[in-house]
């Protein structure tokens, strides 16, 4: 006896399926990059944040990168142990610390931010500009129409 199956939508008919092949082969990519450079993406995304800002508190870095206080604990603990970066701590408090880049890791971001810049050219450089610049305010709008807020590190 045959049983009736109400009909579906194909898996490539959907704008998710999509966005997420394209995803995952640019993330792929890129973490190869960075892994052959001795770091991981979310070391990547912390030294780039640390970059910008100089200097960062432990939870400065947390709330930047939306990530758990264990989580950024073991990329600091990861990034000091490659000479990227120096916690330095008050003189009157040891619990208040603050983390900064080394200038071997000073170094290293701008050599990083040039992979991301290639990795970004492979996959999207074909594109127009104002495609591309379509493509970034359309994602934009939907990071802001789903308040999503953590930064994507992997």
């Amino acid at each position: 006896m045959k049983t009736h199956r109400p009909p579906v939508s194909e898996l490539d008919a959907h704008l998710g399926f999509w966005l997420r092949y394209v995803s995952n082969h640019v993330s792929g990519s890129f973490r190869k990059l960075v892994e052959a450079q001795g770091v991981s993406v979310s070391d990547w995304v912390a030294l780039r944040q640390l970059y910008n800002a100089g200097a960062a508190a432990p939870g400065e870095l947390m709330t930047a990168l939306g990530m758990t206080k264990g989580a950024v604990s073991k990329i600091i603990t990861r990034l000091q142990a490659r000479g990227l970066v120096e916690r330095t701590t008050a003189a009157g408090d040891r619990r208040a610390s603050t983390i900064l880049l080394t200038s071997a890791g000073s170094r290293l971001v701008p050599v990083l931010a040039a992979l991301a810049d290639q990795n970004d050219a492979a996959y999207f450089g074909h594109l127009s500009t104002s495609l591309r610049t379509d493509l970034i305010a359309t994602m934009q709008q939907i990071v802001h129409m789903q308040q999503l807020k953590e930064i994507p590190v992997e």
